[in-house]
């Protein structure tokens, strides 16, 4: 074999190795952030400054932080350079987990947008479900006729000020209730088999960088010294 061949071969095996470590890296990444692109049909009302309504389009919507027993979510655009809110949740439990996404929303009056309740990743049981402004949450209570989770902080709010911010449900009368009002707890089956799966399916480690390039070096180390033996078993 000829010493440009030897390179010719070991360059082709250093690329498939970046591709494959690419792909794997993204599928991790799109796992840990719950990265989900989402086109509407038609106008949708979201957690924000009073009752902030999406025209119909696409978006993405993706997991900014989950500390601990809740979550921070960013609606973007398409292109992913603007964000149209910063949203909090706290997860919600679903019985059987599906394939796609899910998106639950609240039935509105005729002509009006429906607003978004929970967000659902594929695969997962654990969701989002949305916490809206106290005042709006009590709009959507009485429209729906069931208790809405709500929070005090003033919208929009930085992701540091939501960490904390206070999350209660309110009823159709305005009267406040704990926020298991609204959100399914796991049946006690579930609970005890599986005591704490929130961080375990929330927040899946991606691999190091340093250790994917250790990696591709070790694999175009050992391409280079199999050919070259071959090589000289050829001479």
């Amino acid at each position: 074999m000829k010493k440009i061949d030897r390179f010719k071969v070991v360059a082709m095996i250093f690329c498939l190795c970046l591709v494959v470590v690419a792909a794997v890296s993204s599928a991790k990444a799109d796992d840990w952030n719950r990265k989900t692109t989402v086109t509407f049909s038609a106008p949708v009302e979201v957690p924000g400054v009073g009752a902030q309504t999406l025209p119909a389009g696409t978006y993405v919507f993706k997991i900014v932080n989950s500390p601990s027993d809740r979550h921070i979510v960013q609606i973007f655009n398409k292109r992913e350079d603007h964000v149209f809110t910063t949203i909090l949740a706290i997860p919600n439990y679903r019985l059987h987990a599906t394939g796609k996404t899910v998106m639950t929303f609240k039935e509105r009056g005729e002509g009006q947008p429906e607003a978004i309740r929970a967000w659902f990743y594929p695969g997962h049981q654990w969701g989002e479900e949305f916490v809206y402004p106290k005042s709006r949450a009590l709009e959507l209570a009485k429209i729906v006729n069931e208790p809405v989770l709500a929070t005090t902080v003033e919208l929009p709010a930085p992701v540091e000020t939501l960490k904390t911010a206070p999350i209660i449900a309110v009823k159709p009368t305005g009267e406040e209730v704990a926020e298991t009002e609204v959100v399914e707890p796991p049946p006690v089956e579930v609970a005890a088999a599986e005591p704490a799966p929130a961080p375990a399916e929330t927040l899946p480690q991606t691999a190091s960088p340093l250790s994917i390039v250790a990696l591709i070096g070790l694999l175009s180390l050992g391409a280079w010294f199999g050919l070259s033996a071959l090589a000289k078993r050829n001479v």
